[in-house]
């Protein structure tokens, strides 16, 4: 993926993005947000009082400048819309992209459950024609017990197999055929990101993401994700390192929260190495888990949690978007409310909010923005990168 260079997040500082929009999203019912001492008007963009950055002599790619054009003619209900990656509703799911001006929609096997490969690419087609700006159309196809288009025989004869189980087959070569199938099968149907690979290092057999793991130790986890992502990057296909920090051995964030009581020594030793090796192969995206990581945070989920993404950032390096989990598990809702936990997420540091429940948590956000509590420069840098990430893949 393109990186960002931080002057051109100076440059959006500097000249502004446009005025806030009049775009009518429906009203949350989560109560009014507690408002924080408000700066004077500007000053939140600039909190330390110096004068903006000199960026008249910048030189941007083409990309780049249709990406801050782009951002720069955005409401700010179109901004915050921009950073959410929501659940395909079953009915109005066009309507609902357009209305909230969604970033993308992440598919399930509902979604392909007895249509052919014509009807479900003329599904996504029209999800596209309905929007303004392009939707990240992404769907979890692991391989394995994770398969949402491969399980129904009008897509393949036979499901993708596990990782594990290419890899005892036919090693590296076999999964990089294998990853390319699967960007091709994808890409026909109009699918633009794939959610894998799963970087996480599991080695206990009874552990819950073991059958969804490499199942391998961190070195040969690594060469995996490498293997994986710079398939992917060939074929066009967005990425997604998923869960960091790494889940190890805990149990189901799906059902309950979460606890890791591991030492950061064996995060470093093993866990963040698979996502490092991704994150230097160019992935695109990294997904954050809801376990809580008391090595690094333990009051939040890791999802939830600014020391995290600031691990990921700082330390890893990352500069591409920074995807949540799908808030809706309950390790989430055992947490916080439904609004507050996407309010959370963007406080948090993440770009894109993988959710369920859009229609509460895309107005607890603008409401946020609107009562100071976030700055609109913080949204901004998340589009940016955001709309990037679209350029990247050819959408935009």
């Amino acid at each position: 993926m393109r990186k960002i260079i931080p002057l051109l997040l100076a440059l959006l500082l500097a000249v502004g993005c446009g005025p806030v929009g009049t775009t009518e999203i429906p009203a949350t019912d989560a109560g009014p947000v507690e408002e924080e001492a408000a700066d004077p008007a500007g000053s939140q963009d600039d909190a330390s009082g110096d004068a903006a950055p000199d960026t008249s002599d910048v030189v941007r790619t083409p990309e780049e400048e249709k990406a801050v054009s782009t951002l720069a003619a955005m409401t700010l209900e179109e901004k915050v819309g921009q950073m959410f990656l929501a659940r395909c509703p079953e009915t109005d799911a066009a309507e609902q992209a357009s209305q909230y001006a969604l970033g993308g929609y992440i598919l399930f096997g509902r979604d392909f459950q007895d249509k052919t490969r014509e009807q479900a690419a003329a599904d996504i087609a029209a999800l596209q024609a309905a929007v303004k700006t392009p939707l990240l159309i992404a769907v979890d196809e692991e391989g394995g017990t994770v398969n949402r288009v491969s399980r129904y025989k009008a897509f393949r004869s036979v499901p993708f197999k596990s990782p594990r189980a290419l890899y005892d087959e036919g090693g590296f070569d076999l999964i990089q055929t294998d990853t390319a199938d699967k960007c091709r099968l994808l890409s026909s149907l109009g699918i633009n990101v794939n959610m894998a690979p799963v970087a996480d290092v599991t080695l206990d057999a009874n552990a819950f993401m073991y059958q969804r793991s490499f199942g391998r130790s961190a070195e040969l986890t690594a060469q995996y994700v490498r293997n994986v992502v710079s398939v992917m990057e060939a074929e066009g296909m967005g990425s997604v390192l998923k869960h960091f920090p790494g889940y190890g051995d805990v149990g189901d964030s799906h059902t309950a929260m979460t606890f890791d009581d591991r030492p950061l020594e064996t995060f470093e030793s093993a866990d963040l190495q698979p996502f490092r090796e991704g994150i230097a192969c160019g992935a695109d995206a990294v997904l954050v888990c809801h376990n809580v990581v008391q090595a690094m945070d333990a009051e939040n989920p890791a999802s939830l949690s600014p020391e995290v993404h600031r691990l990921l950032r700082e330390e890893l390096g990352f500069d591409g978007v920074i995807v949540t989990d799908d808030l809706y598990m309950d390790a989430i809702r055992q947490f916080t409310s439904v609004p507050e936990a996407a309010v959370l997420a963007v406080e948090a540091g993440n770009d894109l909010i993988c959710c369920t429940e859009f229609e509460q948590q895309v107005p607890a956000v603008v409401d946020a923005v609107r009562a100071g509590r976030i700055s609109e420069s913080r949204i901004d840098d998340s589009v940016l990168r955001i709309l990037l990430w679209k350029i990247d893949l050819g959408i935009l």
